[in-house]
């Protein structure tokens, strides 16, 4: 059953607390120890400052009055149409030490984060002379480290270790996010109670400094050794990310002017661990975007992508921290690293491609546990239409060190807190390293390796374009582009045009199979013959155009003389040696001619070489 912490009706018997009626500024609820000012009036009080705090309605800020002679700190909230005074007793030295905001200067100084929790515990220690300060830093999953601690000679360190989430309930993290310091006095403190001139709702005490607190509670701070303690929150989106509490032996109370300024110094503290953690991040972005960049870069121009990741196995595995790896791309897969030994086929089913991450498959996933014996981790990563990536982690062993043993044997029942606080540790097993925000950046992979192989398939298509598909060299579109350009550039150079002499005559009697083989054939010899500059293209049918840039013309009929003796060459095909021959027409590129004029003037060519009697060449 969940404890009224909010309206404890009680508060901590060093103050006073008094609920005025804005009405009729009569005093209708006070605590006991003040009972005797109930059904009076503020005024009474005898603190115009404080009468005209109530009545202004300027609250928050504590102001110093006198009551009966004794110096107190007053601090008044408004709830609905009350207001609520609190006084603590003003002995003790009533402003800020000096110090804090030097050490707000000295922290602001450093640019790490673990220095930066234990130089505020070492400062925060020496402003309050408490005996031990600890700053906690929680998780997402709620549970806490005491990341920094500066204690007496003789204490037991924390330093380092960690609680559970249920140290502190749900309801009690809600309440550090309402108030950003808590005061208890003293943990003997059974607290005084709240009493009224009439039956009334439970004062909600959420906001109050005096509060009472749960006995459970206590009983938890005196089985650590506490008397005392404050504890200051650090809220960063409005969530609970740590908390600074300083804990003292015997009993000691912290003036509200210097609670005040160490609710300052953990604003700061808060605001710049969260500044760290973003250029941390950031930087991680930067190097984490620069690796996946060099992993992925000869994705989208590779013959084999998948070869090519691969190849960088290391660098793809070292990505993630994972030990092995399988990628299965567009219908086939590989393997990188350790990987559990099982049919491959077999566990791509098992997992399929939604995303997940787990580091502890057996509890997740006891099937898919049972397929990869001595692995606990595992993540899949999908990779758009195009496939999944499995990362694999290993089962490994891991020591967390406790803030107490944990078991039922450190408690008088369930329901109590632990007795000891001593170091506890714990083996884990059955459970990989966690993948943290590694999942979110191997998710971010798979989004760039989908674009980057979505990229190579529409390079393919367009080059597929401008490519004949049965001699793989440039179509009509493609030669066209390029004599255009050439054309454009003022390049000098030639023009081939060859057509097949009775090329017909092969289709007719061998069949278009055997016709294909020969025009492969002839396209290989083009190939072949030409430098790597030159562009060929097979026009259409047995017509083929050579654009051979910076040949001079005479230079241009020997090149095209040549290619027409190696096309008669005979020709083995499935029925049998075959043998073509070429008419070629030859032309120079000459200034102020358009594409088309060059291709007529080379087809002429061409024929003229077919009427003298084929096989030769023509310009």
């Amino acid at each position: 059953m969940k404890e009224p912490i909010r309206t404890p009706g009680r508060i901590q018997s060093f103050g006073m607390l008094f609920v005025v009626d804005v009405a009729t500024y009569e005093i209708v609820t006070a605590s006991e120890n003040a009972a005797e000012w109930l059904g009076r009036s503020v005024s009474e009080l005898g603190s115009p400052t404080l009468e005209w705090s109530v009545t202004a309605q300027t609250h928050g800020d504590p102001i110093r009055i006198d009551l009966q002679g004794a110096p107190y700190d007053a601090i008044t909230h408004r709830l609905g149409e009350q207001v609520l005074i609190e006084l603590e007793p003003a002995d003790a030295p009533d402003v800020p030490n000096s110090s804090v905001v030097a050490a707000i200067r000295s922290l602001g100084l450093l640019a790490d984060a673990d220095a930066l929790r234990q130089a505020a515990a070492d400062e925060v220690k020496r402003i309050s002379g408490f005996d031990r300060v600890m700053v906690y830093r929680f998780f997402e999953d709620g549970h806490g480290e005491v990341a920094g601690e500066a204690s007496e000679p003789d204490m037991e360190s924390y330093r380092g270790l960690h609680f559970p989430a249920s140290d502190i309930p749900q309801q009690a993290r809600s309440l550090y996010l309402t108030k950003l310091s808590r005061q208890i006095v003293s943990t003997e403190d059974v607290g005084t109670p709240l009493v009224s001139v009439a039956e009334s709702a439970p004062l909600d005490l959420s906001s109050a400094e005096l509060r009472a607190v749960s006995p459970h509670h206590l009983q938890f701070m005196r089985n650590m050794g506490q008397a005392s303690t404050v504890s200051f929150s650090l809220i960063q989106d409005d969530r609970l990310v740590g908390m600074i509490t300083c804990a003292h032996r015997s009993q000691r109370r912290m003036p509200i002017l210097l609670r005040r300024a160490l609710e300052v110094l953990a604003t700061q503290l808060t605001l710049q661990l969260g500044a760290l953690e973003s250029i941390g991040r950031l930087r991680r972005d930067l190097t984490i975007r620069e690796q996946r960049a060099a992993v992925l870069a000869g994705v989208p121009s590779s013959d084999d992508p998948l070869l090519t990741l691969v190849e960088s196995g290391e660098e793809l595995c070292r990505l993630v921290g994972a030990d092995g790896a399988i990628l299965a791309l567009d219908g086939v897969s590989r393997s990188i690293g350790d990987v559990p030994l099982i049919d491959r086929s077999l566990l791509l089913s098992a997992t399929g491609t939604e995303s997940l991450s787990t580091n502890e498959l057996e509890r997740s996933h006891p099937g898919l546990a049972a397929l990869m014996p001595g692995f606990a981790g595992l993540m899949v990563v999908p990779v758009g239409a195009h496939g999944v990536l499995l990362f694999f982690r290993h089962e490994v062993t891991r020591v967390i060190r406790w803030l107490g043993d944990q078991t039922a044997a450190n408690r008088e029942t369930a329901l109590s807190p632990r007795r000891s606080f001593s170091e506890w540790r714990q083996s884990v097993e059955g459970s990989a390293l966690p993948w943290g925000s590694v999942a979110e950046e191997a998710r971010e992979l798979g989004r760039d390796l989908a674009r980057a192989l979505d990229r190579r398939r529409e390079a393919q298509l367009a080059q597929l374009a401008m490519i004949d598909h049965l001699t793989g060299l440039h179509n009509r579109r493609s030669f066209e582009h390029e004599l255009e350009k050439a054309v454009s550039a003022g390049e000098g150079g030639v023009l081939l045009f060859l057509d097949l002499d009775g090329f017909k005559s092969i289709n007719d009697r061998h069949g278009h199979e055997t016709g294909d083989a020969v025009l492969r054939t002839i396209a290989q010899r083009l190939a072949r013959d030409s430098r790597s500059s030159d562009v060929i293209s097979r026009l259409a049918g047995d017509e083929f155009v050579v654009l051979s840039g910076g040949t001079g013309h005479e230079d241009g009929e020997a090149f095209a003389a040549r290619l027409v003796r190696d096309i008669a060459d005979p020709i083995d095909t499935a029925r049998g040696p075959m043998t073509v021959t070429a008419s070629c027409g030859v032309i120079a590129i000459e200034p102020g001619q358009t594409a088309k004029q060059l291709v007529d003037a080379a087809d002429a060519a061409m024929y003229r070489a077919k009427n003298s009697g084929r096989n030769r060449v023509s310009l």
